[in-house]
């Protein structure tokens, strides 16, 4: 069986490729290139997320691992979709006072799609397209609809970035790392005498300014309170989302947080942690994954952010096609933008984008 290995440069995609070939898969690597050079985006070169100048050296490293590998290498060029699709949701979502999840967007419309579509239009065959993300995939024989589940190293699983691939996606995917810690992830890398075993961790899609992306002129409004007193200025809504701490350059008696952003009145709702929590949201444009669409209200685990941890939740389809999402325990920093994630146990169910919270 021939695989596609979406390589990054990175030591987790180095290591599904060697693990696929040891087990005698024919191998073939390829990373997306989704770095528009002819563009001026206005970031600084030095910037180390996803998204930066410095492509050109994770494509040197992808090679090195691909000759070690004596797999076949190519890179392919997705940036105009990446730009189309992804970047353009960026802006739109931080110009409406929301908090994107390019990582989201841009697994199920570039890497799980653009990425092998582009692959198969330049004549590169294969039967299944792996990555290196820590999350498992299974088969339901009865249903059968292919399912997500979580990695088995819970602080590394990658489940909550892949809720929006599709059927036939998964059907197609392969994601050897699910069943492994990082730490034998690293140790396999070494032992295929890949330079890159101990490689730190990429960073997120960007870790710069937002306006370096969004290039837009200050736009001045009022931080405010939740009883409408205006504690000072700011000079974009785009600069800030809920749950920041830092950055506002306000002094209070207590850390101020960013509580709600009011596209409407241009305005950045602050107050003190204690403030910040809210009891459940409304999701929309769900997409269910592991099971047919969900028609009855239940009680779920959901997760807001990557990082944490499944929480209990009750769920309430509602006659438009979203979700209203009552939290067992009321919860911080849910940022509207942001996906919401539906778990029974280990299975991803589905999710949706967070329209709004409420306490």
């Amino acid at each position: 069986m021939k695989v596609l290995v979406g390589l990054s440069g990175g030591v987790d995609s180095a290591a599904t490729a060697y693990l696929l070939k040891k087990n005698g898969f024919e191998v073939i690597g390829a990373t997306m290139s989704i770095w528009d050079k002819n563009t001026d985006f206005g970031i600084n070169p030095k910037n180390k997320g996803c998204f930066s100048p410095h492509q050109e050296q994770d494509i040197a490293e992808a090679k090195k691992v691909a000759e070690n590998l004596d797999i076949p290498y190519y890179v392919l060029d997705c940036s105009k979709e990446y730009k189309r699709i992804v970047l353009e949701n960026f802006k739109t979502e931080y110009l409406a006072g929301r908090t994107p999840n390019p990582c989201v967007i841009c697994n199920s419309s570039i890497k799980f799609d653009a990425l092998p579509r582009t692959a198969a239009a330049n004549g590169i065959t294969f039967d299944k397209f792996a990555t290196g993300h820590y999350a498992r995939i299974g088969h339901d024989k009865e249903s059968g609809r292919w399912q997500l589940f979580r990695g088995l190293e819970k602080k590394r699983d990658q489940s909550y970035f892949l809720y929006r691939l599709t059927q036939e996606q998964l059907s197609k995917a392969v994601m050897p790392l699910g069943r492994y810690t990082k730490k034998e992830v690293r140790l396999f890398a070494e032992k295929a005498g890949l330079d890159i075993y101990d490689k730190k961790d990429s960073q997120d899609f960007y870790s710069g300014v937002i306006n370096d992306i969004l290039h837009m002129p200050p736009e001045k409004g009022n931080f405010v309170t939740r009883d409408g007193k205006i504690l000072g200025r700011h000079e974009g809504i785009w600069n800030y989302t809920v749950g920041q701490r830092r950055g506002m350059g306000l002094s209070a008696e207590k850390p101020l947080y960013v509580l709600e952003i009011r596209r409407e009145t241009n305005e950045v709702v602050v107050g003190f942690e204690e403030e910040g929590g809210c009891k459940g949201l409304t999701a929309e444009g769900i997409s269910w994954l592991s099971v047919p669409k969900i028609t009855e209200e239940m009680d779920l685990t959901v997760k807001v952010r990557s990082a944490q941890d499944p929480f209990k939740a009750h769920i309430i389809p509602q006659a438009d096609e979203s979700l209203r999402i009552d939290f067992f325990t009321p919860q911080k920093a849910v940022a509207p933008g942001q996906s919401v994630v539906l778990y029974d146990g280990d299975m991803v169910l589905g999710g949706g984008f967070i329209k709004e919270t409420f306490a």
